[in-house]
């Protein structure tokens, strides 16, 4: 058909984004070092990052698992570029079918109205206001997303 890549081309195509698993520590490092936070919160985790053009824009940590129930996302971004289709599906495909969460949870600033738009977006539903909750005094969204409510599948 007219228009359609031959496997050739598509070969020849460069890579854009890449998602490398953290076995090391080095990419949580990373996260935490750019929220200002230490890295003593994290528990049994899972952590990747989100190379745009070969440069590290963001990273994922899927922290507190519990089996078959849920899981707490944490993500960081030096660039809008983090935020494409394919790593959003890599993330919730993690969530719900690799782990099988019936529920993934997130923090989210009740300042950060950018944080929130696209939480929103993406299927999260804010569930409850955490007064001062974080270090600085400031509130916090609760947010969750259900596997039957994710579009992301």
């Amino acid at each position: 058909m007219t228009g359609l890549k031959q496997e050739s081309d598509l070969k020849s195509e460069p890579v854009l984004y890449k998602i490398m698993p953290d076995f090391n520590g080095v990419i949580q490092k990373w996260i935490c070092d750019g929220l200002k936070e230490n890295t003593d919160w994290i528990g049994d985790s899972y952590t990747f990052g989100i190379c745009y053009k070969g440069k590290m824009v963001g990273g994922v940590i899927l922290n507190n698992y519990r089996k078959d129930l849920d899981v707490w996302l944490t993500i960081y971004s030096v660039s809008p570029h983090w935020c494409a289709k394919s790593v959003i599906k890599y993330t919730f495909k993690t969530c719900f079918e690799a782990l099988n969460c019936k529920r993934v949870n997130i923090l989210v600033s009740k300042d950060n109205i950018k944080s929130l738009s696209l939480c929103e977006r993406l299927g999260f539903v804010k569930e409850g206001l955490l007064r001062q909750y974080r270090e600085d005094g400031k509130d916090c969204y609760f947010m969750g997303m259900l596997k039957k409510e994710c579009k992301w599948l």
